[in-house]
């Protein structure tokens, strides 16, 4: 039996295992294998276990959970809400194509329970979805709760331990310290596919360090939210042309252009939050490798020193933020590109723009390939003249018989990525990992094995556009 632990947590708690001798180098980075787990608690006993509790995860929990499982779901924050709610990455973007909705079910669920508590605003024919960050962090919650999943928040993954390719448990970190929760079946939706890597799971072709751009938005109060420059830019229906602001934005770029010295910047967009007086800001822009600790971290200090540059910009050249001031910085920048699993298909830029409907497609994307430059301000967008499919392949790696990737860290070159990327395809894609889940469990199969066509008429019944 090939029983090992991989394990990358802080220096504490890999110190106070190889004190008990059994720690030993598995040479790859500051992953060490263990043998066994001395000092690890066990924390439960699961059907499903989830890790991230981000647009992906959280659905995927719901979903499972639906299915009759027993369901566990990991957050290092204490809520959950991923990219939308840690990031303050707003709309959520896009549920529709031309007016049409293409992700449907538990996702589209979401939005209109938000909507029904003043929280979610639906700007069509693109389906963009202006939320508020708290009621957001509320809703997650309550349908988390509701369906009955376990949470464990305020917890951190460092580790799993694993029999040949298949994972039987994971470790988290915590006040409680240790611990281990035992699954049957587990859904890596971490984003950064840390549970993939973990398990040694190959990984896309190394990007050469040209990982488009992390952006720390923030919220400005004070704003004059009723004037004709934000009642243009701030709502993003796809009726009015460009969503980015360009008369902040040209004026930006003149006075780069006369001799100021500005941070490189992307947009910059301005989105509403369901309040009068205040905006959620996308325009810091910075070259940064989320997966590595101090690269990111140095990321974010140049981000947050560019957040009040921006801002004392905006308050100097605009009459709309005249009295405005930085309320509300996200707890972490946004992330648009990190690791992706090497699954059993890539999705292809081609097959994307195509509009390929697979045998085993289990959701959509209906956002244009959006690339931002990691220097610069530059972008480079693809239109769309159909909704992308997404096959279950790109969920699941060969020869790990129980892993599903939900999220951004499938399957995908890094021009299909630049729009699998975004909040509503993510939510699709979690809420078919979930159901796949369930019946890798029901079926009593390896996640490779299960009928897929079960599977896309399962996701149907739940209200999947499939």
């Amino acid at each position: 039996m090939d029983r090992r632990v991989f394990l990358k947590g802080s220096a504490a708690s890999v110190a106070a295992l190889a004190l008990t001798g059994g720690v030993t180098s598995c040479g790859r980075g500051n992953v060490v294998s263990v043998k066994g787990l001395p000092g690890v608690q066990k924390a439960g006993d699961f059907d499903v276990v989830v890790c991230g509790g981000g647009p992906a995860g959280f659905i995927s929990a719901i979903a499972a959970s639906r299915q009759g499982k027993r369901v566990a779901l990991i957050e290092r924050y204490g809520f959950l809400g991923g990219m939308a709610t840690a990031g303050y990455v707003a709309p959520l973007s896009e549920f529709a194509f031309n007016g049409e909705l293409v992700i449907g079910g538990i996702p589209w669920e979401f939005v209109k329970r938000l909507e029904s508590m003043g929280g979610a605003f639906l700007e069509m024919p693109k389906g963009n979805v202006d939320f508020d960050i708290e009621l957001y962090k509320l809703l997650c919650q309550r349908m988390v709760l509701e369906a009955g999943v376990s949470l464990f928040m305020h917890s951190s993954l460092i580790g799993c331990e694993m029999d040949g390719g298949k994972i039987e448990n994971v470790i988290i970190e915590n006040k409680n310290g240790l611990e281990a929760i035992s699954g049957r079946v587990f859904i890596d939706a971490t984003g950064d596919g840390d549970l993939a890597f973990l398990s040694q799971v190959p990984m896309q072709p190394n990007h050469d360090g040209d990982l488009q751009p992390s952006s720390f938005c923030f919220v400005l109060a004070g704003v004059d939210t009723d004037s004709e420059l934000m009642q243009r830019y701030m709502h993003h229906d796809g009726k009015k042309g460009s969503s980015q602001c360009t008369p902040v934005r040209e004026k930006l770029l003149a006075l780069k252009e006369a001799g100021e010295d500005l941070p490189d910047f992307g947009g910059p967009w301005f989105n509403y939050l369901m309040h009068p007086g205040i905006v959620a800001v996308n325009i810091t822009r910075a070259a940064a490798d989320s997966t590595d600790n101090r690269n990111f971290t140095e990321a974010e200090c140049r981000l947050r020193e560019d957040i009040f540059r921006f801002a004392e910009l905006l308050k100097k050249h605009f009459p709309e933020f005249k009295d405005s001031y930085v309320s509300s910085t996200a707890p972490q920048a946004g992330i648009r590109e990190s690791r992706r699993i090497l699954g059993i298909h890539t999705v292809t830029a081609e097959e994307y723009v195509a509009g390929t409907k697979y045998d085993d497609r289990v959701s959509r994307g209906a956002h244009q390939i959006d690339m931002h430059a990691s220097k610069g301000s530059g972008q480079v967008l693809i239109k769309l003249e159909q909704p992308a499919y997404v096959p279950y392949r790109a969920m699941i790696a060969e020869n790990y018989p129980n892993l599903i990737v939900a999220g951004r860290c499938i399957s995908a070159d890094r021009k299909a990525h630049a729009s699998l990327r975004v909040q509503a395809s993510c939510m699709g894609i979690g809420q078919a990992a979930g159901v796949a889940a369930a019946q890798s469990l029901s079926e009593g199969k390896a996640v490779q094995d299960i009928d897929t066509s079960t599977l896309v008429s399962t996701l149907i019944g739940l209200g999947a556009i499939l």
